[in-house]
């Protein structure tokens, strides 16, 4: 089993920046695709940006240019850095881990999930 622990969330204006962490801890060896997801209240699950063992990456168009995923294998953690933050962004992100390579979109993909944290842009 494997379990991801998120932590970074919090209030934030419009135009701030936070970075999201996520932990892997269990059987996280066998862990290839790493990704983030948010939902917003009445929307669905969508993905946000992903990473994988060999460095791919996935962006949704939305926060390309914004958002920036990392990696650090030593620490089994995963980071989100979101600049120029907007009120759309607003939502409860996840963090998911699979075995495979695929890099979403669907989130059916994904085994292992994080609790989530919340992330509200608001002036």
């Amino acid at each position: 089993q494997v379990q991801l622990v998120e932590s970074g969330g919090g209030l934030v204006q419009p135009g701030g920046s936070l970075r999201l962490s996520c932990a892997a801890s269990g059987s996280s060896f066998v862990i290839n695709a790493m990704a983030w997801y948010r939902q917003a209240p009445g929307k669905q699950r969508e993905l946000v940006a992903g990473i994988t063992t060999d460095g791919s990456t996935r962006y949704a168009d939305s926060v390309k240019g914004r958002f920036t995923i990392s990696r650090d294998f030593a620490k089994n953690t995963v980071y989100l850095q979101m600049n120029s933050l907007k009120h759309e962004d607003t939502a409860v992100y996840y963090c998911a881990a699979h075995q495979g390579y695929a890099l979403g979109p669907t989130a059916d993909l994904f085994d292992y999930w994080g609790q989530g944290t919340q992330v509200t842009v608001s002036s």
